[in-house]
Parts: structure tokens; C-alpha cells; sequence
């Protein structure tokens, strides 16, 4: 798998070598889940998936709802453990950030830049201690249309997520939602 995603993010512009990777990173985290793996661990691996599809120009980001409805991290591998713990047990809001917007909407929110964004008021300094300028989400839905969390990802510079990474987080967050709802029925048994 290793190889796939650096031959990956080797040749972005190839939608066949990009179709591939998705196949196995989808492939990838069935098997994880059937062999029990922590959700952590999927979620870490789907989560550089999307930063290896994106050339690294990206940092992914996957926080998943838990039984309050607060928003935690799943797996943010290239993520400061501190910006973490700041944004740990967001409520789901659509006036707050990106992620958040998100939870709560159900809906894609884009962020092309942090410092015009107005959901961003109160949070922004942290995403730009660490460089990032913009950033984007889309919901994690169950099988049933239930939001189960947000697969965001940061950039840093002031854009909007391309075609080909719009379509590639949506297949990680299929197979994120996936992995959520396989351990939400194990710890329910």
C-alpha cells in the first residue's frame, strides 16, 4: 500500500492511478476492520491516504461525533497533539469553523481562506500558528444519512479543494463511515 500511495502522489494528474489508490485504501480498511483494528488506526490510514492523493500539499483531518454529539479526533496523524486538545469537544455549530459548519450541516463547508471566514472569528488563530491559510470538510454520513462525523483537511495557501480531492475524500469518508458504524455495532454486541 505504501507504494501505491507514493506512486501516487507522484503522478496526481492520473485518474487511473488515483482510482487504484482509493480501491486499495477502501480495500485496506475492510480488511482493518475485520480484523478488528482499532478505529483510530482506520481512520489514521484513510487520513493519509487523502494527504498522500494530495501530493502532501494537504494535512487531513478526521473527527467523529461521540455519544454527546461533541466532535473528537479520530485520527489527525499530521496534526499537533496541542491544536488537538483545543479543538477537542467542539459542539457541531454552523457558525463555528469548518468541521464544526460541517457536523452540523451535513452539508460540504469550504474555507478558502481562514481570515474571511466569520465562522472562524474566535478560532482562527489557530490554524495559522501552524501555517495553514484555508481549509474544507465534508460530513461523514452513516448508511442511514446520520452525520457520523467530519473528514476535513487544511491547506497552506488560500484555495479551494480540486475536483479530484472533493472525489477522493468522498470515497475515504464512505469508507470512514464504514469503520465508524462496524465499531459502533462491536461495542454495542
Amino acid at each position: 500500500m505504501h507504494d501505491e500511495l507514493h506512486s501516487a502522489a507522484k503522478a496526481p494528474g492520473s485518474v487511473a492511478g488515483r482510482r487504484a489508490v482509493l480501491d486499495a485504501a477502501h480495500d485496506r480498511s475492510v480488511r482493518m476492520i475485520q480484523d478488528g483494528a482499532p478505529l483510530h488506526a482506520i481512520l489514521g490510514h484513510l487520513a493519509t491516504t487523502a494527504e498522500a492523493l494530495s501530493g502532501g500539499t494537504t494535512v487531513a483531518s478526521i473527527l467523529v461525533l461521540d455519544g454527546e454529539g461533541l466532535l473528537r479526533n479520530g485520527a489527525s496523524p499530521n496534526l499537533p497533539a496541542d491544536y488537538l486538545d483545543q479543538i477537542d469537544r467542539l459542539k457541531p455549530d454552523p457558525k463555528v469553523g469548518t468541521c464544526a459548519a460541517a457536523a452540523a450541516t451535513g452539508e460540504i463547508v469550504l474555507t478558502p481562506s481562514f481570515y474571511a471566514d466569520q465562522r472562524w472569528a474566535e478560532l482562527r488563530q489557530l490554524p495559522l500558528a501552524l501555517g495553514f491559510l484555508g481549509a474544507w470538510s465534508m460530513p461523514i454520513k452513516g448508511a442511514d444519512g446520520r452525520v457520523l462525523g467530519t473528514f476535513g483537511t487544511y491547506f497552506r495557501e488560500h484555495r479551494e479543494p480540486t475536483a479530484e480531492e472533493r472525489e477522493a475524500v468522498a470515497v475515504l469518508a464512505a469508507a470512514a463511515a464504514e469503520a465508524i458504524e462496524a465499531r459502533a455495532v462491536a461495542t454495542a454486541d
